[in-house]
């Protein structure tokens, strides 16, 4: 053939593109369908899946079906849906480490807007329910817990520890510590430790909020590396087969799975390494009880 589309694909490419199409469509129409909101003949509560789980699910058995479909590598179609699958566990580092940024912002708001109560010569007792309701909102709901213990009686010490163990992070347990020791021995200076744990707490919400950023880099080029391997691997594997025609013998699919692998391990790795190490935790609810 002459002309502008010398260059066109084989007929079996074109049936190949359809088909993977039309799946990916059907896909997309059942994970619409099962984003609804259930009527009144879906499955008792312990036998439903969560929407998202469902669509994610899907969305990556969609993926793998339209790999295998254009590139007729079964390790192609198992090795995409799978990376889809874990594609928030393989570069999830950033929400993740978003989320104990914001946490630990909150945390430090809330410790000087507890300082500033305690100023108005009131007790712990009343400062913490007042400070609770214009908390950030990732604080608000332990917070709020906080609350209802003190408002059933419960020792504020104990209700501190308790707090700490919802939120779950080593700051708030320094934090806590120092409240917790204020409640049982009833000592001055109470405003100055305040003062001195939000300071210390911003200066490593400065830290983290650079390191953050640096990594967040590091993770975008990764993104952008792996988005063009995976591309030219799928352009040549639709358009130009007989270049990549080794790779649909049996050496050549465990050529790609040592390759997928070798991949695989590095992106763990460079997930390990945007770890924020934190300390661990000394406070526990156990033990605070206990004492």
């Amino acid at each position: 053939m002459s002309g502008p589309f010398a260059g066109a694909p084989a007929p079996e490419v074109l049936a190949a593109l359809t088909a993977g199409t039309a799946g990916a469509g059907a896909l997309l129409v059942l994970a619409g369908a099962v984003g609804r909101a259930p009527g009144p003949s879906v499955r008792p509560p312990w036998r439903r899946r969560p929407p998202h789980l469902s669509r994610h699910l899907l969305l990556s058995a969609g993926a793998g079906l339209l790999a295998l479909v254009l590139t007729r590598w079964l390790v192609a179609g198992i090795g995409i849906g799978l990376l889809v699958a874990s594609w928030e566990k393989l570069f999830g580092a950033g929400a993740e480490a978003g989320r104990g940024i914001a946490r630990l912002e909150a945390l430090a708001t809330w410790t000087e807007s507890l300082r500033d109560t305690i100023a108005g010569a009131i007790g712990l007792e009343q400062a913490v329910p007042a400070t609770a309701a214009t908390s950030a909102p990732v604080l608000r709901p332990s917070l709020n817990l906080l609350v209802d213990r003190l408002r059933i009686r419960e020792p504020l010490a104990e209700a501190l520890v308790r707090f700490a163990d919802d939120v779950d992070d080593p700051s708030a347990d320094v934090v806590c510590a120092a409240l917790v020791l204020n409640a049982r021995l009833r000592g001055p200076g109470l405003r100055d430790v305040l003062t001195a744990l939000a300071a210390s707490t911003r200066e490593e919400l400065d830290v983290r909020r650079r390191i953050e950023a640096s990594r967040r880099s590091i993770r975008r080029s990764v993104q952008i590396v792996l988005a063009i391997v995976l591309g030219v691997m799928g352009l040549l594997a639709v358009f130009n087969r007989p270049y990549v025609a080794p790779y649909s013998s049996l050496t050549g699919q465990l050529a790609l799975v040592v390759v997928g692998t070798v991949l695989v391990v590095a992106l763990l790795w460079l997930r390990r390494l945007a770890r924020v190490e934190t300390h661990e935790r000394f406070l526990a609810a156990g033990a605070g009880a206990g004492r």
